[in-house]
C-alpha cells in the first residue's frame, strides 16, 4: 500500500522562510503562482515560503494539504512550439496552510512575519468586491476578501509601528480588469468605513505596491477522470495532484523594481513586466477568446466536436490561420513578432492532445461573446482598411446561420438567453437573406449598435448565408474567401 505523500518522499526538504501569503490554494494557484514560486526556489534561489489561506468557509479539501506536509504533484501534459510536454514535479513552496474561519489568530499571526514581502490571490471574479455589511474591523473572520486583507495589513501596520520597509508588493491573479487598483480602492473604502487612522492609509498608498495582472493558463484541476492513470505514474498518494497544460502567461505591471524584488524574468516561463497591461488583455480577447468564438459555428456545422479536432480540419486550420494572421494581428497594438509568438503559443494549445474543450461549450452565450471578443476587430479593421474582413465576415453570418438552430436535420448547441433564441427564431421566419442580414445586423440588444451602418456589411452577410445554405459548406468558405 502507498504511502501518503509527505516530507520524507521528498527528502526533508528544509522550511523556507514565509516570503509570500496567498489568499486562495486553488487548483489554479496550485498550477500557476505556487509553480512558479517553486521554479524560482529550484533555479534561482529565491527562498520563499507560501503560506496558504482559505478564501471561503466551505469546501473539505483544504485539509489535505497539512495532512501532505504542504505538498503535491503537478501534471504538465501539452505542446510546447510544437513539441509535447509530459512531465511531472513535486511543488514544495507553500509550508503552511491556515482556515482563518478555525484558526484567526494564526491567520493575523502571519502579519508578524519579518520576511513576509508579497500578497497573491485568486478569489475568483466575484472576489474583489466591496460588502458594507463587513462594517467592523474586530468582527473577524472576515467573508469578504478586501476585508481580509485590510484586516490583516492593518495589523501588520501595527505590529510594525508603520515601518515604510514593511509594506507588502501586492499581485492579484483574478479574471477582472485592473484587479489591483480595484482591490487597493476597496481596501482603502474599508479603512475609511473602520475609522482607521489615516497614517493607515497613507502607508498602504506609500508602502505597499500594487500590480494589475493578466494570467492565462488552463487547469483541468484534479483528474478524477483518469485518476487510475495518474495514480499509477507515482509512487506515494496525492490527493491534491493537479494537471495543468504547458502554456503559462503572467502579464504584470510594473517595473525594474518588481523584479529587484522577485526575480520573475529566471523562471523561464512567459513572465511579462509591463508598463500597460492593456494592450496584453486585448491581445488575449481577440486572440485567444476571440478565434475560439470565431471558428464555434463553422466548426461544429463542419461535425467537430472539440477544439483539438476543429483545429486537425484542414479547413479550420485555414480559415483560423488567415482569421489571425490577416484580419486580427494587423491591427493590435503590440509588435507583430510577439503577436504571432503569441498566436503560435494559442495554436499549439489548440492541438493539445491531452485536453478535451468541446466546441458545445464554447458556444455558450455565443451572441455576447462575438459582441465583446470578434466584432471590435471587424469595426477596427474596417477603421484601418476601409474594407470586411473576410474571414471575420465568414464567421458572423455562420453565427447567424447558427442561431437558426437546426443543421443537416440535427439541433444545433445553441444555448444562449431565451430573449436572444426567440429574436432569432423570428428572424429565420423569414426566407429572404436580405432580410435576415438586415434584421440579425440591425439588432442593437445583439451587439450594442447597428451594424447596417458598416458599408456593405448586409449585403456580404445575405451573400455568406445563401452560399451556406446551397453550397457544400467547406466549399462556401474557399468560394466565398477566394474572391
Amino acid at each position: 500500500m502507498k504511502n501518503k505523500l509527505n516530507q520524507n518522499i521528498v527528502n526533508n526538504q528544509k522550511e523556507l522562510p514565509i516570503k509570500v501569503i496567498q489568499f486562495g490554494g486553488g487548483n489554479f494557484m496550485r498550477a500557476f503562482t505556487d509553480y512558479v514560486i517553486d521554479k524560482l526556489n529550484k533555479d534561482a534561489n529565491f527562498n520563499a515560503g507560501i503560506a496558504n489561506i482559505k478564501v471561503t468557509p466551505s469546501g473539505s479539501s483544504f485539509y489535505t494539504f497539512e495532512e501532505q506536509d504542504n505538498l503535491y504533484t503537478l501534471f504538465i501534459r501539452g505542446l510546447k512550439k510544437g513539441e509535447i510536454v509530459d512531465e511531472k514535479t513535486i511543488i514544495s513552496s507553500i509550508q503552511k496552510s491556515i482556515n482563518p474561519y478555525e484558526d484567526y489568530q494564526d491567520f493575523l499571526a502571519l502579519a508578524q512575519e519579518n520576511e513576509l514581502q508579497f500578497l497573491f490571490s485568486n478569489t475568483t471574479e466575484s472576489g474583489i468586491v466591496f460588502d458594507e455589511l463587513e462594517d467592523d474591523l474586530d468582527k473577524g473572520p472576515h467573508k469578504n476578501f478586501p476585508a481580509k486583507v485590510t484586516t490583516f495589513l492593518y495589523k501588520r501596520f501595527q505590529y510594525f509601528n508603520g515601518d515604510k520597509d514593511k509594506g507588502l508588493t501586492i499581485i492579484p491573479c483574478e479574471l477582472i480588469d485592473k484587479n489591483a487598483d480595484t482591490l487597493k480602492k476597496y481596501i482603502l473604502q474599508y479603512a475609511e468605513l473602520w475609522n482607521l487612522e489615516p497614517n493607515f492609509s497613507n502607508w498602504i498608498n506609500t508602502s505597499n505596491s500594487f500590480h494589475n495582472t493578466l494570467v492565462d493558463r488552463i487547469v483541468p484541476g484534479y483528474p478524477k477522470d483518469d485518476k487510475q492513470y495518474y495514480e499509477s505514474q507515482l509512487d506515494y498518494n496525492d490527493e491534491l495532484m493537479v494537471v495543468s497544460e504547458a502554456f503559462l502567461l503572467w502579464a504584470i505591471e510594473g517595473d525594474e523594481t518588481l523584479l529587484e524584488k522577485i526575480p520573475f524574468n529566471q523562471a523561464n516561463e512567459q513572465i511579462l513586466i509591463v508598463k500597460d497591461l492593456q494592450p496584453y488583455r486585448t491581445s488575449k480577447v481577440r486572440i485567444l477568446n476571440g478565434v475560439h468564438t470565431a471558428m464555434v459555428a463553422f466548426s461544429i456545422m463542419l461535425n467537430q466536436d472539440t477544439v483539438k479536432n476543429a483545429i486537425d480540419n484542414n479547413t479550420i486550420n485555414s480559415f483560423v490561420n488567415k482569421l489571425v494572421y490577416n484580419e486580427i494581428i494587423p491591427i493590435l497594438d503590440l509588435p507583430e513578432d510577439e503577436l504571432k509568438t503569441y498566436a503560435e503559443d494559442v495554436f499549439d494549445r489548440f492541438k493539445n492532445p491531452f485536453l478535451k474543450h468541446h466546441l458545445s461549450s464554447i458556444a455558450l452565450n455565443s451572441i455576447s461573446k462575438f459582441k465583446v471578443r470578434v466584432l471590435p476587430s471587424l469595426l477596427d479593421y474596417v477603421d484601418k482598411f476601409d474594407k470586411l474582413p473576410a474571414n471575420i465576415t465568414f464567421s458572423l453570418a455562420c453565427l447567424i446561420r447558427f442561431y437558426k438552430g437546426n443543421w443537416q436535420n440535427k439541433n444545433l448547441p445553441t444555448n444562449d438567453d431565451k430573449a436572444i433564441l426567440d429574436e432569432f427564431k423570428s428572424i429565420w421566419e423569414n426566407n429572404d437573406y436580405n432580410i435576415i442580414a438586415k434584421l440579425a445586423l440591425e439588432n442593437t440588444s445583439f451587439w450594442d449598435q447597428d451594424l447596417t451602418e458598416v458599408a456593405n456589411l448586409q449585403t456580404e452577410i445575405a451573400k455568406i448565408l445563401q452560399l451556406i445554405d446551397t453550397t457544400n459548406l467547406a466549399d462556401a468558405y474557399t468560394k466565398y474567401t477566394s474572391n
